[in-house]
């Protein structure tokens, strides 16, 4: 199957790209997981997960652990199809520019 090359102005904003990049390597990552490796705090990562939700990017699972709440995140069939749009938009753009001619 070819993915057609599709630029996300969502998925580009630096932080939401790490997100969904580390969401494309997992079934279901933790919330804690998920900001310790993007270096954000609770609060700003929730924001980047809501907005990724809204869009439909996103697959958010709540639940308890005994009396602890545990929050788990996976890319959404619509969020990989758009993530590997992404990718292949950013190729082509490498591409191009690989085969321009520089000056010397």
């Amino acid at each position: 199957m070819t993915v057609e090359p599709r630029f996300d102005e969502l998925i580009h904003a630096p932080t939401r790209l790490s997100i969904v990049s580390l969401l494309t390597a997992s079934e279901w990552a933790e919330f804690k997981y998920l900001r310790d490796q993007v270096g954000l705090t609770d609060s700003a990562l929730s924001k980047q997960l809501t907005t990724l939700e809204e869009a439909g990017y996103v697959d958010i699972r709540k639940a308890f652990i005994g009396k602890r709440p545990r929050t788990s995140v996976r890319l959404s069939a619509r969020g990989q199809h758009a993530f590997a749009g992404h990718v292949a938009a950013l190729q082509e753009i490498v591409a191009r520019a690989g085969m321009a001619v520089l000056p010397d």
